[in-house]
C-alpha cells in the first residue's frame, strides 16, 4: 500500500524559508507536511555549509547556518509538522475541487489543500568530479555523494575528496568512525571554516587521518565494487591505495527539476509570483524563497521569511475563501499549538 499523507499545506523544500513557513502557517492553525529530496531539514544550510556564519538574520549579529536550522526546528515544534525526507516530489495534480495530490520518487502520496514551493534553487544534484570509472561504482558500489548514515562507514577505509565545509566536517567526524580516513584536496588551502581546517590538520599531525594536498583522485578500480583509487599529485606522481568507499564532496548543483514541468509561469528557471501573496499562475500554488522571481527580487533568507508570512496569509484565503482572519500578534497571544 502506498504511503498517503493528508495535510493543509504541502511545503516542497525543507530549507530555512520552508521551515519558517511552517511557523507562519501554524499561527493560522494550518497543518503542514514538508517534503525534501535531502535526507535532513535545512537545505543548503545543512548540506553545504552548516558551520558557516550568517550575519544578516535579524536579532542575530552572527549565527552558524546549522544553528539557525536547529532554532527553526525548535520554533516549529508546537505545530507538529510532518516530514518526508530523502524523497523528491515528481508528480503534481490539481483536482476538480481545488485540492492537490503530489507524488514522490518513492511513491509517497500527499493530499493537500494548498502547495508552497520553497525549494531554494530547485532540487540539488551532486557536483561530480572528473574521475575515471566514477559512475561505474555509483548506486551502492562504493561511491557516496552524501553521508546519510555515518555508521555505514564504521571500521571502513574511506577516501574523501573536497576542500569545503562538508569535506572538512565529515573528515573530522568520520575520523572516529572509520578505520582509515584520507582527505584529498586539489589545493593547499581550504574554502571551509578555519576552525574545521585546523582540526583536520591536527588529526593529520596526530596520525589519525591522512591529508593529501595538491592532488586529485583520478581513477577508481574494482571488480563489481570499489576496491582502489588512484590519487595523482599536481606534479604528476600517482599512487593507488585500497579503500572501501570514496566520498567526493564538491557541493550540489541546483536544478529546477520536475517543478519546471508543473505548468507554472517561469522566467530564467525561476517561478514567477504575485508579490501580493507569492501566488503562482496556478491558484493554490505558491512559491517562496530563492526559487521564485519578481521585480526587485533579493535572494536573501530574511526576504524569504517575509515571503513566507505573506504566502501563508494567501494560502489561508485560498483554503478558507469565506472565512475572515484577524491578525493576532504573538506578543499578545503567544504561540498557539496544533
Amino acid at each position: 500500500m502506498p504511503n498517503v499523507i493528508s495535510t493543509d499545506i504541502c511545503i516542497v523544500g525543507a530549507g530555512p524559508v520552508g521551515l519558517f513557513a511552517v511557523f507562519e502557517a501554524g499561527l493560522l492553525k494550518l497543518r503542514c507536511h514538508v517534503v525534501d529530496a535531502l535526507p535532513q531539514p535545512g537545505g543548503q544550510l545543512t548540506e553545504i555549509y552548516p558551520k558557516k556564519p550568517i550575519y544578516d538574520i535579524p536579532g542575530f549579529p552572527e549565527v552558524l547556518a546549522g544553528d539557525l536550522v536547529d532554532n527553526l526546528m525548535k520554533q516549529i515544534e508546537p505545530f507538529h509538522p510532518t516530514f518526508t525526507l530523502g524523497e523528491r516530489v515528481e508528480r503534481f495534480a490539481k483536482l476538480d475541487d481545488g485540492t492537490f495530490q503530489l507524488y514522490t520518487t518513492d511513491g509517497t502520496e500527499i493530499q493537500c489543500k494548498a502547495v508552497a514551493i520553497a525549494g531554494g534553487l530547485g532540487s540539488f544534484e551532486p557536483r561530480k568530479p572528473a574521475v575515471e570509472n566514477l559512475e561505474r561504482f555509483e548506486g551502492g558500489k562504493g561511491v557516496h555523494y552524501m553521508v546519510r548514515d555515518p555508521e555505514h562507514f564504521r571500521n571502513k577505509k574511506i577516501v574523501i575528496a573536497g576542500g569545503g565545509d562538508s569535506a572538512l566536517d565529515w573528515t573530522n567526524f568520520l575520523a572516529n568512525v572509520a578505520s582509515e580516513v584520507t582527505l584529498v584536496h586539489r589545493g593547499t588551502t581550504f574554502r571551509g571554516a578555519a576552525d574545521s581546517a585546523e582540526k583536520v590538520q591536527k588529526l593529520h599531525e596526530a596520525g589519525k587521518i591522512k591529508l593529501v594536498l595538491s592532488s586529485n583522485v583520478t581513477h577508481l578500480h574494482g571488480n563489481g565494487h570499489l576496491q582502489e583509487v588512484t590519487i595523482t599529485g599536481n606534479d604528476g606522481v600517482a599512487e593507488t591505495v585500497p579503500l572501501d568507499a570514496f566520498v567526493p564532496l564538491f557541493g550540489l548543483t541546483p536544478k529546477l527539476g520536475p517543478i519546471g514541468e508543473w505548468g507554472l509561469g517561469l522566467e530564467n528557471d525561476a517561478v514567477q509570483v504575485n508579490t501580493l501573496d507569492y501566488s503562482t499562475s496556478t491558484p493554490g500554488v505558491f512559491a517562496i524563497g530563492d526559487i521564485n522571481t519578481y521585480p526587485g527580487k533579493l535572494k536573501l533568507i530574511l526576504c524569504g521569511f517575509h515571503e513566507a508570512a505573506l504566502m501563508c496569509q494567501g494560502a489561508f484565503k485560498y483554503i478558507y475563501p469565506d472565512k475572515k482572519y484577524t491578525l493576532k500578534y504573538t506578543t499578545v497571544n503567544g504561540v498557539p499549538t496544533l
